[in-house]
């Protein structure tokens, strides 16, 4: 049997063996010394991006020279250690960043008109006994978005039909951006009715929207948050729905995945969602062609195809 070129450290991305099969693939079922001598072949790693890869597992293979995320987040690698090891890092980057704007701005519009909250209206038989109160128009409402990226441009341009303006702020500049930039996250924050968060997920942003970015975005702010979880200060956020600080929330993504339940059971306007925005039916196949796309240039000694940012 052919030593393996490509370990898979993520049980629930066995099934990538089959697409990868030139490689002779293996899936990390226990610690890296049980590969033995064949850890000296491993030449590339495959992980979800999102789970924490050990740097040490990293540091235990002398040939590796790529890491492949599956997702467009990759904050669970440490992109400068890997790098500093003259490895690269590759993620699938824009393969699905339409399906996440979409679900974005299906979701603002959700928890602006409170569509959600009209269903649980109706069906509690709360219709003609009494009115169910007026929300704001979507229209004129100012938008901020937090990483004017693929998935954050997308937005922008799905909301130029409302005439809502729109406002970012980036930690990269974007140049020929038609819409206004705001020096600093607060000062977005500020000046915004409604805060979506699209900014890439790395370690270098965990804990970005903290308490202070929250108390900018004011009593009569919404958040909307298809990131990561770790960028918002969970802790912070239910604590301002909660007191009524915040207007509301509206959440694809979360600290801890599933989410404990009992911890947002009892939080005012809130619209919980399942990590589903960039999951659509098309979108598991090209996430899947993209990371072996990249796994097969690198073998090739080609340049790969989307590599991470440098930090």
């Amino acid at each position: 049997m052919s030593d393996p070129q490509v370990l898979i450290v993520d049980p629930a991305l066995a099934g990538l063996a089959g697409r990868l099969a030139r490689f002779a693939p293996i899936v990390l079922s226990g610690d890296v010394g049980d590969l033995g001598h064949r850890a000296r072949s491993v030449r590339a790693i495959v992980t979800l991006g999102s789970a924490v890869l050990d740097t040490a597992l990293v540091e235990a293979l002398p040939g590796l020279g790529l890491i492949a995320c599956l997702a467009s987040g990759y904050e669970g690698v440490d992109v400068r250690h890997a790098l500093g090891r003259g490895i690269q890092v590759t993620h699938s980057a824009s393969v699905n960043a339409d399906d996440v704007a979409d679900h974005a701005v299906g979701m603002l519009i959700c928890a602006v008109r409170g569509i959600a909250a009209a269903d649980r209206w109706v069906r509690a038989g709360r219709w003609g006994a009494e009115r169910f109160p007026p929300r704001r128009p979507l229209g004129g409402l100012n938008v901020g978005i937090a990483g004017l990226g693929t998935i954050g441009e997308a937005v922008a341009r799905r909301l130029e039909p409302f005439a809502s303006p729109v406002g970012w702020w980036s930690r990269r500049e974007r140049p020929g951006s038609p819409w206004r930039r705001f020096p600093t996250l607060l000062d977005l924050a500020a000046w915004s009715d409604v805060l979506v968060v699209s900014v890439r997920a790395d370690r270098t942003n965990a804990g970005l929207v903290d308490a202070g970015v929250l108390q900018a975005l004011g009593e009569g702010g919404i958040l909307v948050n298809v990131s990561r979880g770790s960028v918002v200060d969970e802790a912070e956020l239910i604590a301002a729905l909660r007191r009524g600080t915040l207007a509301g929330a509206a959440l694809d993504v979360f600290e801890q995945e599933p989410l404990d339940l009992g911890r947002w059971s009892d939080v005012p306007n809130v619209l919980l969602s399942p990590h589903i925005a960039g999951t659509t039916t098309r979108s598991p196949g090209q996430l899947v062609d993209l990371l072996v796309e990249n796994v097969e240039l690198f073998m090739e000694g080609l340049p790969v195809k989307t590599p991470v940012p440098t930090p």
